[in-house]
């Protein structure tokens, strides 16, 4: 199929409004696209926020504790400097503080040689050189906020907060407090402690101090490749992401304590925040998309309904009234515009006037081809009545000459009423069937001038030619002349023996046909050819009304008459030409075919 094939849809007057109403709606769709990105991309920020929230929200209650954790072990630094020459009241002072608060398990001072004597366990002396919060604290002195599986003291699972303890500037130690990992975690909102939202709690280190899940699972909850070290330096605190575990998830980070602590939030996509994100990103492009599909679809229903329909039915109309459909004029579109309707009148009006006056000039015709018939038939009967007195009138000569010159005329009148009596038995007044014409000339001629026993052969070889009855008409009277004058000089040859007459009428070139009509010739016929009488001027008028003239050609075995004419354009050859071949002989009495 070609292209202007496949393109010829764009060429209708849906698609050309279609086009037209989308560069009209452009400008609106632009603008419109616009605002909504503009308040899909607010909605977004609100929706960060909210989440930013919820994660700071779901960490709320371990900032509290670790504030109170931080303010606590700065407010017990005074009271620690007044004791801690003795170890027994220091120890006594932090014991009563641990048993008065419901938020710590331990509070204790220890020195920078790492040993602590003055502690709410008042049960020695401590080494606590090899613990990981001391030689943090080593390492960089201040604030120091880790977790322990296994206290140092306690043995039990906390989260330790330290501050250093100063006098006259100069660095003692540092006090701590630590509070249950499971006081911690029992902070977290309950409502995050399913598939929705994970929260991870974890130092400046690295460290984690609480999560609502297992701390086997935490490494699932990150991002693939990410250490929780290495998200607080990314410059977007919210992020979408495939995890460790293979799903993709959004991810907020927020600071508790900024500094030292942070909470990561992984939220599940399927939970209702993350999804409000995707859909306010998705309607963004979705409500202009959708905007240009409504306005076309409006615009093109409307469209065929009052024009599209209309131009349909009146076109099916003028096809079935164009390929002969006349039964009744087609009906007027009631429903239709006003303009449409004023079409579809005049179409009805045109149609109507039309069958009007083909069915009067049906009538016309009819009865004219019925005369012309009955003329062709009065002239046939009149010619074959002539040729009856000719023949009587040459029964009562003595004189052969004039008995054989009115044959003659008797045989030209004759083909005459031949030639009428096909023209009002054929079906069509306006063309003729020249070889069936031809042939049954022949075929009367023969029957009529060559007796039995004579030995001659006729043959025919004839293509389906349609002429008009101007060309018909002389093709066949010159085809009886010439058929004549072969029947009156056919000789037997001296070399074969043969004895034949044939007539052939044969396609040439495009636009073109040939007649030939060959006999052969003896000793006693090749004399008299050679002389020129009334069937030779009769050929020759008979070619010139073609438009063509008549060649002759004469060897040792046969005379041969050849003329080539032009078919009239508006008929020709049949599209599957037939072609006969009549063989005639006098020995069997008649013609065979």
């Amino acid at each position: 199929m070609r292209w202007s094939e496949r393109l010829q849809f764009m060429r209708g007057l849906g698609f050309r409004l279609a086009m037209l109403l989308s560069v009209a709606i452009l400008p609106i769709g632009l603008i419109s696209l616009m605002q909504t990105l503009n308040l899909s991309q607010a909605a977004e920020r609100s929706a960060e926020l909210a989440l930013l929230g919820r994660t700071s929200a779901a960490a709320a209650g371990e900032r509290a504790l670790l504030q109170n954790a931080l303010g606590s072990a700065d407010a017990l630094g005074p009271a620690v400097l007044e004791t801690m020459k003795d170890s027994a009241a220091c120890s006594d002072m932090l014991r009563r503080f641990v048993q008065n608060s419901a938020s710590f398990t331990f509070a204790g001072f220890t020195r920078l040689d790492g040993f602590a004597d003055c502690t709410s366990r008042d049960d020695g002396r401590h080494d606590l050189r090899g613990s990981e919060h001391y030689l943090a604290f080593i390492e960089n002195p201040g604030v120091v906020i880790s977790a322990a599986s296994a206290g140092p003291i306690t043995g039990e699972p906390v989260v330790i907060v330290s501050q250093a303890l100063y006098e006259d500037s100069e660095l003692l130690g540092y006090v701590a407090t630590s509070m249950s990992q499971d006081l911690m975690r029992s902070t977290h909102d309950p409502n995050n402690n399913g598939n929705a939202a994970r929260v991870v709690t974890f130092t400046n280190t690295g460290q984690v101090l609480s999560t609502d899940a297992s701390r086997a699972d935490v490494s699932t909850l990150l991002p693939q490749g990410a250490t929780l070290q290495s998200l607080i330096d990314r410059s977007e605190t919210t992020f979408r992401e495939v995890a460790n575990s293979g799903e993709t998830r959004l991810f907020t980070v927020v600071p508790v304590i900024p500094g030292l602590v942070y909470a990561l939030g992984s939220w599940n996509l399927n939970s209702a925040d993350v999804i409000n994100i995707s859909i306010s990103r998705f309607t963004g492009i979705l409500f202009p998309v959708a905007l240009w599909a409504v306005s076309l679809a409006v615009a093109y229903f409307a469209v065929f309904r009052l024009v599209l329909r209309h131009i349909r039915e009146l076109r099916g109309q003028m096809r079935r009234f164009a390929i002969g459909d006349r039964r009744l004029p087609p009906p007027v579109l009631e429903d239709a515009p006003a303009e449409i309707a004023d079409v579809s009148q005049t179409f009805h009006d045109m149609a109507r006037i039309l069958i009007r006056d083909e069915a009067a000039m049906e009538a016309a015709v009819h009865e004219k081809t019925v005369l012309l018939k009955e003329v062709h038939h009065r002239v046939k009967n009149n010619l074959q009545l002539i040729a009856s007195i000719i023949n009587m009138q040459s029964r009562m000569f003595r004189d052969s000459e004039a008995g054989k010159v009115l044959r003659s005329v008797q045989d030209r009148v004759a083909s005459l009423a031949t030639i009428y009596r096909n023209l009002y038995q054929a079906e069509h007044l306006d063309s003729v069937e020249a070889d069936r014409l031809i042939s049954d000339i022949i075929n009367q001629m023969a029957n009529a001038s060559v007796g039995p026993g004579s030995g001659l052969t006729i043959q025919t070889d004839l293509d389906h030619l349609t002429l008009l009855p101007d060309q018909a008409v002389p093709l066949t009277l010159l085809t009886t002349e010439a058929f004549t004058n072969a029947l009156k000089y056919a000789g037997r040859s001296e070399e074969d023996g043969r004895y034949f007459v044939r007539v052939a009428l044969k396609r040439d070139v495009s636009g073109f046909a040939l007649l030939e009509v060959e006999n052969s010739i003896g000793p006693s016929t090749r004399e008299q050819i050679e002389g020129t009488g009334l069937g030779g001027q009769l050929i020759e008028a008979f070619a010139t009304q073609l438009d063509s003239e008549a060649e002759t050609h004469i060897d040792e075995k046969s005379y041969r008459l050849r003329m080539r004419f032009r078919v009239d354009e508006n008929v020709g050859f049949s599209v599957e030409p037939e072609r006969r071949v009549v063989l005639t002989s006098a020995a069997r009495g008649g013609a065979r075919h």
